[in-house]
C-alpha cells in the first residue's frame, strides 16, 4: 500500500468530486492547436458584447492608471451611490462583486449549510450547480420545460430542506425567458425562509412587454435577491464586476462574508462610466437585434432548429451530438460553446457577433453542415 498522501482525501466532499467551469475557448489557445492566425479567429463562445466598453469607460479607466498602486475603495462608495441611483435603492441594499459569479457564491456560502438544499433548473446557469456542490448541500433540480424554468415544477421541488431557489431569466444557456406576472406569482408563493435568487444578467437584451424587472419587487419580498453583471452589454467581462439588489438586512451580511477589496478600481470607475453612457449600451442592443435576426434566418435556411432566446446569444439544435460539429467549427477557426455539460449534447450555443463575426459564422455552418 502506498504511503502518498492523497490531497484528495484532505479536501471537503463537496470540492471531491466538483469539475471546475469550463469557459470558452481562448482565441490564441485555439491559434496554437491549430495553427491558425489569431486575427483570422472569430470567437462566439462566451455571451460577450462585440462592440466591447463604452468610449467613455475606457476614458475613465486610463485617467486612473497611475493610481493602481492604490488599493480599490473596499466599499465601492462611489458605484454603488451610481447603482443606487441607477435602480432607485438604497446604497445598503447593494452587494459588489467580482462578476456576478462570485455574488452568487457568496450567497450560497452565506446562507447554505450542508443539510440544506438549494433549487434551481435543468438547463439552468452551471454555477447554480457548481456553487451548490461546493458547499456540499444537496441539490434539488426540477425538470425543465421546453428548456425553459417551470415554476410549477421548482415549486414542488421546494421542501422544508430549502434555503435557497435560483432562477436566471433570461437563462443562459437557454435564452428562455419568465413573464412578470408568472414569475412575481412564484416569489409571492414561497415561504419567506427560502430566499430566491433570480439572475438577471442579459436582463438589458431583452424586448418583451411582459418582462419583468424583478429588482423593483425587492421592497415587496424582502427574501428576494437580484444579481446583475456589467460582463455582457456594457462589455467590461474582462474586468469582472457584479452586484446584488437585496433587502438590507441580506446585504449587510453578503457584506460581512465578501473578500475585502473584491472589486478593482478600473472595475469601479468603468462601470460608473458605463452607466453615464446609456447610448453605448442601446448601440450594443441594435447590434445584438439585428445580429439575431441574420442569424436565425441562416438557420432557418440550414433546416436547423434553435430556442427562442431574449439573450445575446443562440441555442442551435443539430438534431445529433453537436461534439464532431463543434471541432469542425474549430477547424474553419469559429469557436462556439458545446452545452453537453448541461444535458444539451446535441445542441450548440453560439453567442451573436458583429456583422462581419455572425457571416463568419454562417459560412464555417454551412462548409460544416455539407461535409
Amino acid at each position: 500500500m502506498s504511503d502518498k498522501l492523497s490531497f484528495v482525501d484532505l479536501a471537503v466532499p463537496g470540492v471531491r468530486g466538483l469539475r471546475p467551469y469550463e469557459p470558452g475557448k481562448p482565441e490564441s489557445e485555439l491559434a496554437r492547436e491549430l495553427g491558425l492566425n489569431v486575427e483570422d479567429i472569430v470567437k462566439l463562445a462566451s455571451n460577450e458584447n462585440p462592440l466591447g466598453p463604452s468610449p467613455q469607460a475606457l476614458a475613465a479607466m486610463q485617467e486612473v492608471l497611475p493610481e493602481l498602486a492604490r488599493y480599490p475603495d473596499g466599499n465601492g462608495f462611489d458605484l454603488k451611490r451610481r447603482l443606487s441611483k441607477h435602480h432607485g435603492v438604497a446604497a445598503q441594499q447593494i452587494t459588489l462583486g467580482n462578476g456576478s459569479n462570485d455574488v452568487l457564491e457568496i450567497i450560497g456560502r452565506t446562507f447554505v449549510r450542508p443539510e440544506d438544499g438549494v433549487v434551481f433548473s435543468e438547463h439552468a446557469f452551471i454555477v447554480y450547480a457548481l456553487v451548490t456542490q461546493a458547499i456540499g448541500a444537496k441539490a434539488q433540480v426540477a425538470r425543465a420545460r421546453d428548456y425553459g424554468h417551470d415554476l410549477e415544477a421548482l415549486r414542488r421541488a421546494v421542501d422544508p430542506s430549502t434555503r435557497i431557489v435560483f432562477i436566471a431569466n433570461p437563462n443562459n444557456p437557454t435564452g428562455t425567458w419568465l413573464k412578470a406576472d408568472e414569475l412575481e406569482a412564484f416569489v409571492a408563493d414561497l415561504p419567506r425562509t427560502v430566499l430566491v435568487v433570480i439572475d438577471e444578467a442579459y436582463i438589458e437584451y431583452v424586448d418583451e412587454a411582459d418582462f419583468p424587472d424583478a429588482s423593483k419587487w425587492i421592497g415587496k419580498y424582502p427574501n428576494l435577491i437580484v444579481t446583475r453583471t456589467f460582463s455582457k452589454v456594457h462589455g467590461l467581462a474582462g474586468l469582472r464586476l457584479g452586484y446584488a439588489l437585496s433587502d438590507p438586512d441580506i446585504a449587510d451580511l453578503l457584506n460581512r462574508v465578501r473578500q475585502p477589496f473584491n472589486v478593482n478600481s478600473l472595475a469601479q470607475i468603468a462601470a460608473i462610466a458605463s452607466l453615464d453612457d446609456p447610448e453605448h449600451v442601446q448601440k450594443g442592443v441594435e447590434i445584438n437585434r439585428k445580429g439575431m435576426a441574420t442569424l436565425t434566418e441562416a438557420f432557418g435556411e440550414l433546416g436547423l432548429e434553435w430556442i427562442p432566446s431574449v439573450g445575446n446569444f443562440l441555442t442551435v439544435d443539430f438534431g445529433k451530438p453537436s461534439a464532431p460539429i463543434f471541432q469542425a467549427l474549430l477547424q474553419e477557426g469559429v469557436i462556439v460553446r458545446p452545452i453537453g455539460g448541461y444535458g444539451l449534447p446535441n445542441h450548440l450555443r453560439i453567442t451573436i457577433g458583429t456583422a462581419t463575426e455572425n457571416a463568419r459564422c454562417i459560412t464555417a455552418l454551412r462548409k460544416v453542415l455539407a461535409g
